[in-house]
């Protein structure tokens, strides 16, 4: 947001803007929607290898897993076990559309409120939870706070963050997710040693902390000047851009999101305005890196690490202990993108994390397919460190790479006026993705044993061919200059984008003929 168009709508003007306190703290205020969402994601695979919680709410898995018979790759095949970690992004999915219509006309601030009392009361449920109903209506009530934060966090940081710093900022809330993974890991670890059988409810209760952070945190944040100003509030929209950027010469930037409000404004319906020809390049882009994201692998690993881990043979205070050391892997990656992510661009690190991912995945299958038989515990030590070691090399990849950037890409190319249907959709299609992988893996891991590995590094190939190709760099672009300094120059999305519609439109619009595009918006939304 720090830099825009010059009078003439050509080449770009940057902003004046600070990397002022306020804008600091209310990003990382706002990040914390990351870390109750990664806290949900890393302590679903904890309890779930815990035995007092097996006992209580899935006691046929429990009696599995005491079985020496069984093949050890099919122990946790349980459809009502994957539903109690799925149902959580069932209802996310749901939640989304509801979100893209608070962050639109109630503003960001107050969406990230809404997911922060869903989170509340869904985590004394889950902790008071007496039967599976009870387990599975706290999972949702989180769920529908996941659906409320993740529309509403992406888009806030993105645009209070000046341009040059936006990728790392915006990064933040991936941070906070792999944070809250490594804190749910911790946990489980502790309270996996407590006597008496409620170990578990101590796990599924401290979720509460993320949950009241992110409450407080919304209670006291300011909202962003595009949301402001596309809501009508223009006085204020001005007086937080000068707080936000730290200086009162803020007219360039103020009129432009003035201008691009008023475009956004015309868009009666932002879904349908959507599927245009010129916004497709946006929407298959962020619907692919959503799938793709997905499909590294990262949420089975993730989701079921403990669970991972003891099926590959190691005891149950070893998995939990495993699965810490990759949740620490994660949070350190995780900053390296943040200081690499606006030098060596998104592409880069796209790329070179899809080498990583694939050999790491390869040369795990391998280990497994010799070593692991289905009714033997034995790895061995040498190769269980070994499996540790490349299951860190995996997530440290995908942790500086299609973790934090499939989130982020997304919410800097869509134009303001389907901005929040954009991250609706790219919520939405993130969740039903997630949802399949965490409903399907355990019974993925049961039929296709290690070759469950070669299908996700299938994938990492097929997604690091599409970035090679199809994925244009937007480190350092103003986002009201992206349809002009990104989509009109690629080799392919430039055929989506009609100088001639843009320009008679302009004309009508302001009376005379204009050349280019204003901001990046298209304003035949207003016929």
């Amino acid at each position: 947001m720090a830099g825009g168009f010059g009078p003439t709508g050509g080449g770009a003007t940057e902003f004046e803007a600070k990397i002022t306190p306020i804008v600091i703290i209310s990003c990382i205020m706002a990040a914390t929607g990351g870390l109750m969402f990664g806290y949900d994601v890393g302590v679903s695979g904890g309890v779930t290898s815990m035995p007092d919680f097996l006992k209580k709410f899935f006691p046929v898995v429990y009696e599995n897993t005491l079985k020496e018979e069984d093949s050890n790759y099919c122990k946790y095949d349980n459809q009502n076990l994957q539903l109690f970690t799925s149902s959580l992004y069932l209802a996310g999915l749901t939640a989304t559309f509801f979100a893209s219509y608070t962050t639109r006309k109630l503003g960001r601030r107050i969406t990230m409120l809404i997911a922060g009392v869903f989170f509340l009361i869904g985590t004394a449920f889950n902790a008071a939870a007496q039967d599976l109903a009870m387990l599975i209506v706290g999972r949702i009530l989180l769920g529908c706070g996941v659906g409320f934060a993740n529309q509403a966090v992406p888009v806030f940081l993105s645009e209070i963050a000046p341009t040059r710093i936006r990728g790392g900022l915006n990064i933040l809330f991936q941070l906070n997710v792999t944070i809250g993974i490594l804190f749910a890991n911790l946990v489980n670890y502790g309270t996996n040693k407590i006597k008496g059988g409620w170990g578990w409810r101590l796990s599924l209760g401290l979720a509460g902390i993320p949950a009241l952070l992110l409450t407080v945190g919304a209670l006291f944040v300011v909202d962003t000047p595009n949301s402001l100003i596309e809501r009508g509030h223009l006085d204020e929209g001005k007086a937080v851009l000068k707080r936000i950027r730290g200086t009162d010469n803020v007219e360039p930037e103020y009129l432009e999101l003035v201008e691009a409000s008023r475009v956004a404004k015309a868009v009666k319906h932002p879904f349908r305005n959507l599927l245009q020809r010129k916004n497709r390049p946006q929407l298959i882009i962020a619907v692919a890196l959503q799938i793709f994201q997905q499909f590294t692998g990262i949420n089975a690993i993730m989701f079921y690490a403990p669970v991972l881990f003891n099926t590959l043979g190691f005891g149950g205070d070893a998995s939990l202990y495993s699965s810490v050391i990759t949740g620490a892997v994660n949070v350190l990656s995780t900053i390296v993108s943040i200081y690499s992510v606006d030098k060596v661009g998104r592409r880069m690190l796209l790329l070179e994390a899809g080498v990583q991912m694939f050999f790491s995945q390869v040369v795990i299958a391998i280990i497994l397919g010799i070593k692991v038989k289905d009714h033997s515990d034995n790895l061995g030590k040498g190769f269980a460190v070994l499996v540790v070691v490349l299951v860190c090399t995996f997530v440290s990849s995908f942790a500086w790479s299609w973790g934090p950037l499939g989130w982020l890409i997304p919410s800097e190319t869509f134009p303001l006026e389907t901005r929040s249907a954009g991250q609706s959709v790219t919520v939405c299609v993130n969740l039903v993705f997630t949802f399949v992988i965490a409903q399907a893996f355990l019974s993925m891991l049961c039929h296709f044993k290690f070759g469950i590995f070669l299908f996700f590094s299938g994938w990492v190939f097929i997604m690091s061919v599409f970035v090679l190709f199809l994925l244009p760099e937007t480190k350092n672009i103003p986002i009201e200059e992206m349809t002009e300094r990104v989509w009109k120059r690629h080799w392919l999305w430039k055929r989506f984008m009609d100088d001639d519609d843009y320009d008679n439109v302009a004309a009508v619009t302001n009376g005379e003929k204009k050349n280019g595009v204003h901001n990046g918006f298209d304003p035949s939304s207003q016929l």
